[in-house]
């Protein structure tokens, strides 16, 4: 059976999050209280609904309980209608909900009113796009939590020829390397062999924080 989550805010946040869940599968239920946002997200969901994100009502409709999780992407411009959406998802018994935070107080409260998880889009792309600006080898990062990035980089050119365990990267950057993709089969995710060299098209998968692979960048250009 598909997961079921609910969307409310169709933002331009709420509205790729809805379209990228429901081309993955999902049963998305998107809400806003814009006709014309619910009109646009009725072409690639399932169920779209206009309704006042703000009244108890209305929010029931949407049986938040029954869904699997839910997202309060609303954004900046309705602050306050965010912390009351959340607010009333939560004591409508939503299993788990996700709310969109703009600074750390409204993430603060938020958490206190019931949130599950809290996400803040804009800051979150600033940082990863930042990295990927300044490592231009990485290819692709996931945030893990914890300040750990599950992170595809390139070899750089003064890791080639050179194995694991030679370059020491655990002890030396904290770096632990989960995978390598070869330009044999760019689909394919090996297991790391520490005994053979790396060569310039390989990919390294690796676990680690921003930090170490600013480090490994400028110690092996």
């Amino acid at each position: 059976m598909a997961q079921q989550i609910l969307v409310i805010g169709l933002g331009q946040f709420g509205m790729a999050l809805a379209k990228t869940l429901s081309e993955k599968g999902v049963e998305v239920l998107a809400v806003d209280k814009n006709i014309a946002l619910v009109e646009e997200a009725a072409s690639f969901v399932p169920d779209a609904m206009q309704i006042d994100v703000t009244d108890e009502m209305d929010i029931a409709r949407l049986e938040p309980a029954k869904r699997d999780a839910t997202v309060c992407a609303i954004g900046e411009s309705s602050r306050e209608d965010s912390i009351i959406c959340t607010a009333l998802l939560s004591q409508l018994g939503a299993p788990f909900i996700v709310a969109r935070a703009m600074d750390p107080v409204h993430k603060r409260i938020l958490k206190a009113i019931g949130a599950h998880a809290i996400v803040t889009p804009e800051i979150e792309f600033g940082r990863r796009f930042a990295t990927r600006l300044m490592n231009r080898n990485v290819v692709v990062d996931t945030d893990l939590g914890d300040d750990f990035l599950l992170t595809e980089i390139r070899v750089q050119p003064g890791m080639v020829g050179k194995n694991l365990i030679e370059l020491e990267l655990p002890k030396k950057f904290g770096i632990m390397v989960a995978g390598i993709r070869g330009k044999e089969d760019i689909s394919k995710i090996m297991r790391p062999d520490p005994t053979l060299p790396l060569r310039a098209d390989d990919r390294l998968i690796i676990v680690s924080n921003e930090l170490a692979i600013v480090e490994l960048s400028k110690n092996f250009k």
